[in-house]
């Protein structure tokens, strides 16, 4: 096991009917006036937000709501955001949603706490983050495991440009999980999750330093429940087991415990950050659109990796064959079991269609930040990779 560091001050609470203890989470924190955040209207038709209102009142504690989050939060709603934290005199941000709205109340908490200057420029890196208003967060859509991680990712509206940070000052205080929220949510948005859950695994487990074991069987284990729940959820959303099992896995695949030990690679988190900015797709449904291009043109890095992840994930049979035939078995099998929920594994199944290419140069460069970094630590890629990955896409 090499060397680590891990922090995860998260308080989690599990099981049904649990968000109406948001307001005791939040006053045992010493909260008085708590800006409730969330997106669409599901929230008020279904009741929760309702249920979460009553809660804090119960509590005895003052709130705003702040509503209409858009998937893939920009940043002039979470500008908007600061402001009505900053009027209303928030100590507690409380984020009601999926990964969007988490991402997007972990902004609007850093800006209110950091009123002067551009909010911005946290995630051009350029101020560090020193200090937030704490966070919780009612989870509604298992996938971005925002409510416990500690990055936030925001794209800006006028330029596209999607970029995330990271802080272990972001890491919500409270995140509480109730899998019941996830009955109603429409195969496509259950199946993004999937997708998303098992991408940050996958960018974890694809690692320049190996030798992990337990982090390994750990990374391995939810994969393979991932698996086999993401198809029993395909099919039906009110499956119990399926959907809580999911819940908890997208909470783990992303507060670090699947990488201890090695750094990370979210190449494909990259490269797909750029096709949600550009184009506002979903953003589990980038990710599947080109894992395969990348998992083709990296394995050759090392197919030992990928010859382990298909005989431990996908149950390979070893016998007979080498790695580089498991390698690229185990490839096909990951890209097979993208198509068989029903989410794209190409450009044109992703809806954008075949990309000219001077589009596919611009996404490039743009993914490079336009030649100032490299992304991945398992095959670092410059410029000339990223283009052949989006290229081999682009079909």
């Amino acid at each position: 096991m090499h060397a680590f560091e891990f922090y995860q001050p998260t308080a989690i609470t599990f099981g049904p009917g649990t968000e109406e203890q948001a307001g005791a989470k939040a006053a045992q924190l010493g909260a008085k006036r708590v800006l409730v955040v969330y997106g669409g209207e599901s929230a008020k038709r279904s009741g929760l937000l309702d249920r979460v209102l009553a809660s804090l009142e119960e509590a005895g504690l003052a709130h705003e709501t702040f509503g209409g989050i858009h998937p893939n939060p920009r940043l002039f709603q979470v500008r908007e955001g600061v402001q009505k934290a900053l009027d209303f005199g928030a100590d507690l941000v409380l984020a009601v949603g999926g990964g969007s709205v988490i991402d997007a109340a972990k902004a609007i908490a850093l800006g209110a706490a950091n009123p002067e200057g551009d909010l911005w420029d946290f995630w051009l890196r350029k101020r560090p983050v020193e200090r937030t208003l704490p966070v919780g967060a009612i989870l509604t859509i298992s996938a971005a495991g925002s409510e416990t991680s500690d990055t936030a990712v925001l794209t800006r509206d006028d330029t596209l440009v999607k970029r995330g940070l990271g802080s272990s000052l972001l890491r919500p205080k409270f995140a509480i999980m109730d899998p019941e929220l996830t009955y109603t949510l429409p195969p496509f948005q259950v199946t993004c999750g999937v997708v998303d859950i098992m991408m940050h695994t996958l960018d974890r487990y694809f690692t320049s330093v190996t030798g992990n074991l337990l982090t390994d069987e750990i990374a391995e284990g939810l994969l393979r429940t991932v698996i086999a729940c993401g198809r029993r959820a395909h099919q039906n959303s009110r499956d119990e087991q399926a959907m809580s099992e999911l819940m908890w896995a997208g909470s783990l695949s992303h507060n670090d415990l699947t990488g201890l030990g090695a750094p990370k690679d979210f190449a494909p988190h990259q490269l797909g950050h750029e096709l949600s900015a550009r184009f506002d797709f979903a953003h589990g449904a980038t990710l599947s659109a080109v894992w395969g291009s990348w998992a083709r043109y990296c394995w050759e890095t090392n197919p030992a990796r990928f010859a382990q992840y298909g005989v431990r994930v996908w149950k390979l049979d070893p016998a007979g064959k080498g790695e580089d035939q498991l390698a690229q078995e185990a490839i096909a099998a990951t890209v097979d079991y993208f198509r068989s929920l029903g989410m794209p594994t190409c450009f044109t199944e992703l809806g954008c269609g075949v990309q000219s290419e001077a589009e596919l140069e611009e996404l490039a460069r743009r993914c490079t930040f336009y030649g100032q970094r490299t992304i991945g630590t398992f095959r670092v890629l410059g410029y000339e990779d990223i283009l052949e990955i989006y290229r081999l896409a682009n079909h």
